[in-house]
């Protein structure tokens, strides 16, 4: 048992260790003049939604509210199997509703490659797509930022993802400082080293004829891993836009944040499964880091189990009686400091600070969801989220306006 403790406490160490070079990368973050790229570039906004009339209407309208010409983009409803006035609310605030009723095929990625294929039959021509969630709220410059990123030849770009409900309840406070970590640490890290980012379900913008290669049928309950890593193999990186905000609902209880990430952790495992060794093989064929990285990525859930399992066994093999106190608070310590630097960089509230001293306790809950997660890999049956947080763009920016006091253009944010 002692072996086998020490090859995983060495494999988490040095899995660990990488993660943490890899954050170095992120303590600058590169400037640009997005108003220097003349707006050209065609969006089809697409928001796939399922029984969504208490927060759609915020959404369209924080998505008119850009400041990006109204000619050169579209916003798209696909109403899923909706029995409520979802349709009705966006077609009254002037998007165009594509309606779909399938009962056996239920989902968000059903209703955008349902989506998808009415879209591309339109006369009118789009260059990139645009992927929201009906519970979403978007900063004035998404598009204008997208399309300096499509100019630059980018053609998968995933958007900052931000939290519209943090202070809620104690779950989305720790969702939030996640999120936060996440976004800094992982996304723009990898972005500043070149390697491929992460899709996350929304706020991403996808290039037309990518999409159309590769379609969006994805087969697994995480059809934004899915296509990132199809992309991957084909040389396509996943790019991140910091200044491209989307804020997100998240879940109040820990019984919907649990149901939530089991989800997602069935997916990744589906997704790990099926393209691992064929990325994994790919990377060190071609000596491409990017692939061999985005493999790494694909075993972050066996990660965790491993994690939980390293705990079992010290529990067992831990000497109690040499315990060292001073130890666990310097260690604590540590990753407080750590994880307290990406809030910094980020520009959190004061208040962030204190939910990091609750945050690992959410934490520690990926452990037994992602074992759940592993456990019903092979089930596909789809649950909705339910969205009850109808919160304005004007709310929003009240709760948020230290962070969105950051420097745009030269002048201070107007968001």
């Amino acid at each position: 048992m002692t072996k086998i403790l020490f090859i995983l406490q060495l494999a988490l160490a040095s899995y660990g260790l990488y993660h943490i070079l890899l954050s170095l990368f992120s303590l600058y973050r590169r400037v640009e003049d997005y108003s220097a790229t003349p707006p050209r570039h065609s969006f089809a906004v697409v928001i796939a939604a399922h029984n969504e009339e208490k927060v759609i209407g915020e959404l369209i309208k924080s998505i008119f509210r850009s400041d990006y010409p109204r000619e050169l983009y579209e916003v798209f409803v696909i109403a899923d199997n909706c029995t409520d006035r979802t349709a009705e609310i966006a077609r009254s605030l002037g998007a165009t509703v594509i309606e779909r009723y399938n009962p056996h095929e239920r989902g968000k990625g059903y209703a955008l490659e349902y989506g998808f294929q009415r879209i591309f039959a339109l006369p009118r021509k789009f260059d990139a797509f645009v992927i929201l969630d009906a519970d979403n709220l978007v900063s004035p410059h998404f598009l204008q930022v997208m399309n300096h990123r499509l100019a630059r030849g980018e053609k998968i770009i995933q958007g900052y993802l931000d939290t519209k409900n943090p202070d809620d309840t104690w779950i989305s406070r720790s969702i939030y400082v996640g999120y936060l970590i996440s976004n800094r640490f992982c996304q723009l890290a990898r972005h500043n080293l070149g390697l491929s980012c992460a899709l996350g379900g929304t706020g991403m913008c996808i290039a037309t004829e990518v999409l159309k290669r590769f379609g969006w049928g994805m087969t697994t309950l995480t059809e934004d891993l899915e296509f990132q890593t199809k992309a991957l193999l084909c040389g396509l990186r996943v790019t991140w836009a910091h200044d491209a905000a989307v804020y997100d609902e998240k879940p109040l209880t820990l019984k919907q944040s649990w149901r939530q990430r089991q989800r997602w952790m069935q997916g990744h495992c589906q997704v790990a499964g099926r393209y691992f060794f064929r990325l994994m093989w790919e990377g060190i064929r071609t000596r491409d880091f990017k692939k061999i990285d985005g493999a790494l990525y694909l075993l972050r859930p066996y990660f965790t189990m491993m994690v939980g399992l390293a705990a079992l066994l010290s529990i067992f093999e831990f000497d109690w009686s040499r315990i060292d106190l001073w130890w666990f608070v310097k260690g604590f310590s540590g990753q407080y400091l750590y994880m307290a630097l990406a809030l910094l960089l980020e520009r959190a509230p004061l208040r962030a600070y204190l939910w990091l001293l609750y945050y690992p306790i959410f934490a520690l809950t990926w452990i037994p969801i992602t074992y759940a997660g592993f456990i019903y890999r092979h089930r596909r049956a789809w649950c909705h989220t339910q969205h009850v947080r109808n919160i304005s763009w004007e709310q929003l920016k009240a709760w948020h306006r230290y962070r969105m006091q950051r420097k745009w253009h030269g002048a201070e944010n107007p968001d």
